[in-house]
C-alpha cells in the first residue's frame, strides 16, 4: 500500500515488483497475491488493462490513519483518559498539527476563515469538530483489523 499511496495513480504489479526489487528480492507472484489481497478487502480497486490490472487506492493513507485512530479511542472505557495519554505521547511537532488540524475543523461550513479573534469570542458557531469525511477503513470493513500492510 505504501507504494500504491504514495505514487498516487494506478498501478501494475510490475511497477511494484520493479520498485520493490531496489530494495530486496521478491517474486512477481507475491507481489500479484499481495495486490489481489488488498482488491479481496477493499483496499484497493482494480481496472483490467490488457491481460493484466491496474490498481489503485480505495481511500488516501490520511484516512486510513484517522481509521485506526478512531477505532483504537473507540475501544477505551474511558475516551477523556486514553486522549490525555496520547497526547503526552505526542512530540511538539504533532502537538502543532493537532492543534493546526483542531483550528481547520472548527470552521465555518462556508469555507470562509475567521479571523483568531471570531475563534476566541465564538468557537460554538463553529461546524462541528465530529463532522469529518468518511474514513475507510471502518469497523464495518472485512479488512478492519488487519491493516493494508499485511501481516
Amino acid at each position: 500500500m505504501t507504494r500504491v499511496w504514495k505514487w498516487n495513480r494506478p498501478v501494475t504489479v510490475r511497477e511494484v515488483l520493479e520498485d520493490l526489487q531496489k530494495e530486496r528480492s521478491i517474486a512477481y507472484t507475491t507481489v500479484m497475491t499481495v495486490l489481489d489481497n488488498l482488491h479481496q478487502k477493499g483496499w484497493v480497486r482494480r481496472q483490467a488493462e490488457g491481460r493484466a490490472y491496474r490498481y489503485e487506492a480505495v481511500s488516501t493513507r490520511a484516512a486510513y490513519a484517522a481509521a485506526l485512530m478512531n477505532e483504537a479511542w473507540s475501544q477505551s472505557d474511558n475516551a477523556a483518559a486514553a486522549l490525555v495519554a496520547f497526547f503526552g505521547m505526542m512530540s511538539e511537532e504533532q502537538r502543532q498539527a493537532l492543534t493546526d488540524a483542531i483550528r481547520v475543523a472548527r470552521l465555518p461550513e462556508t469555507g470562509e476563515q475567521r479571523r483568531p479573534a471570531e475563534q476566541a469570542e465564538a468557537p460554538e458557531q463553529a461546524g462541528s469538530p465530529e463532522q469529518s469525511p468518511p474514513a475507510e477503513p471502518s469497523a464495518e470493513n472485512p479488512a478492519a483489523g488487519e491493516g493494508p500492510h499485511g501481516r
